[in-house]
């Protein structure tokens, strides 16, 4: 398994709030990250609770690519995910165990784009550039604070 690194920490208060970047966060297992809209059930999904909605993770490669391969420029935080990494596979971690710093995750499945990131951002050309590289969603098994600069295992 590839080895990466967090490099940065977004999150929403609520479903269509402006994703915030922080330095750190406090991950609650089975939860979400403390101050996101996932853990306040006040997401866009959440009326559809699932374990891997509880955090969001997307390489810095992929919003990288948009750019070189597209001409789109997306902020970290516009992508709606909680944690932004770099040098680690995150289509592989789908159905494995994994750690962020101290926390303990299980990925669930692909982050696929939809038509509401498409809507928020205003770039609907976004949707075809993130297929399969979206993301991942992913369960807290054990909570702990993730930092920017922790190591992804």
């Amino acid at each position: 398994m590839s080895q990466g690194r967090i490099e940065s920490i977004h999150i929403a208060p609520s479903a269509e709030a402006i994703m915030r970047s922080v330095a750190e966060v406090t991950a609650l297992a089975g939860v979400g990250l403390e101050g996101d809209r996932y853990a306040t059930r006040s997401g866009s999904f959440s009326a559809k609770p699932k374990p891997g909605r509880q955090i969001t993770l997307i390489e810095a490669e992929a919003i990288e690519a948009l750019e070189r391969e597209l001409g789109m420029v997306l902020t970290p935080g516009e992508t709606r995910r909680n944690l932004i990494t770099r040098g680690v596979a995150l289509n592989h971690l789908v159905g494995h165990e994994f750690t962020v710093g101290e926390v303990r995750l299980r990925g669930h499945e692909l982050c696929e784009p939809c038509g509401d990131l498409a809507r928020m951002t205003g770039k609907p050309q976004i949707l075809p550039g993130l297929v399969h590289r979206g993301g991942l969603r992913a369960e807290i098994l054990e909570g702990g604070v993730i930092q920017v600069g922790d190591l992804i295992r």
